[in-house]
């Protein structure tokens, strides 16, 4: 059979790639080398930050404004509970770049938010100790994402549109037009590469040097309650960010730092002064809670140069559309992303501002 559309990859990006094509009539066959919402990649870990205060850079911001509205109609549409607003607060100096660059976001678009300072904060926030200089930036319409919930949604409602999706099946080789996999060979009109941490090894044509980085997701019981607590992001020293109580723990990770790896050498086995490193950065700023260690996972960042996506056609190929790099700010996009994906495959452009996704930038302009 020939298909519309081959997505390679159904984690995050693909599975909501694989949705909206197969929502807007295409024949579509999803490929993935492992089991649906697997714990290998970059798509789990039980929740995932997401905001509209955006520090990175404000030109997200209307990607964001799009994704909320899309996550409560994926909500609406599968009958599942993706989304939990529960408020987000970014802690730091008022010059450190996450309160000025949330600031220069929220400013620009009129986001709700509220500053508040040290004494304010321990007022609202029991579990959060700031020093006295450093203020609050509040966001109330902020929360976290379930992953595992997103991409099992996805799928559920890609297949009810009518795609064909594979699993444990990897992907061997493609070329525009076809795609090879341990299990045969397809044809098809478009090809979506939304690989992940594969992104070295089936996007080596693009050009861009990826890096691969280990992350550690640990799950702590606190000595004091989480709950009613927004998720946090803290710019002080090396930093750290994480949740309020979800099912029996509070997640907490260094966002970057990792060890460079590869999908086939990362060290799956978390180390003791993995645990104690982040029990240290937590003590001051949140003392209660890195109570009782539960357990921990490994993910995957994968990393562009500078840490902005890759979302755009193949300079090389018209017929071929790229997601990748999204450098372990991206899950909060899955949705507006999967509409772009399609917008991109079908139409060759899309209305969404994706001007700095651009592999070029990446490639000295190649």
């Amino acid at each position: 059979m020939t298909y519309d559309v081959i997505v390679i990859g159904l984690g995050g990006m693909g599975s909501a790639a694989a949705y909206r094509l197969a929502q807007r009539g295409k024949r579509v066959l999803g490929l993935e080398r492992f089991t649906p919402a697997h714990a290998l990649g970059s798509s789990h870990g039980g929740s995932r930050i997401t905001r509209q205060a955006y520090f990175e850079d404000p030109a997200y911001v209307p990607l964001l404004l799009r994704a909320h509205e899309m996550w409560d109609q994926i909500e609406r549409d599968s009958g599942e509970r993706i989304f939990h607003r529960v408020g987000g607060i970014i802690v730091g100096d008022p010059d450190s770049g996450a309160i000025t660059g949330s600031r220069a976001s929220v400013e620009q678009f009129g986001l709700r938010h509220e500053l508040l300072d040290a004494s304010r904060i321990r007022e609202r926030f029991p579990a959060l100790r700031p020093e006295p200089d450093e203020i609050g930036l509040y966001e109330p319409g902020a929360g976290f994402v379930v992953p595992e919930t997103s991409v099992q949604a996805h799928l559920a409602l890609a297949r009810r549109a009518g795609a064909d999706l594979r699993f444990e099946e990897p992907v061997t080789h493609w070329e525009p037009g076809r795609v090879t996999t341990t299990r045969g060979s397809y044809e098809a009109g478009h090809v979506v590469l939304c690989p992940g941490p594969w992104a070295p090894e089936l996007l080596g044509d693009l050009r861009i040097p990826f890096e691969i980085e280990r992350q550690v997701q640990f799950y702590f019981t606190p000595d004091e309650t989480l709950a009613g607590h927004p998720i946090y992001i803290w710019d002080r020293g090396t930093g750290f960010y994480g949740f309020p109580e979800h099912d029996g723990a509070v997640k907490v990770a260094f966002h970057h730092g990792g060890e460079i790896c590869t999908p086939e050498t990362i060290d799956r086995t978390v180390h003791a002064h993995e645990v104690e490193a982040i029990a240290n950065a937590t003590r001051s700023p949140m003392p209660g809670l890195a109570g009782t260690f539960q357990r921990a996972a490994t993910c995957m960042y994968t990393n562009t140069a500078d840490r902005h996506f890759v979302l755009a056609r193949h300079p090389e190929h018209d017929d071929v559309t790229v997601a990748c790099g999204f450098s372990g700010h991206g899950f909060k996009f899955v949705p507006v992303v999967g509409e772009i994906l399609a917008d991109l495959t079908i139409d060759g452009a899309t209305r969404h501002p994706v001007a700095l996704f651009d592999p070029a930038r990446l490639r000295g302009g190649a």
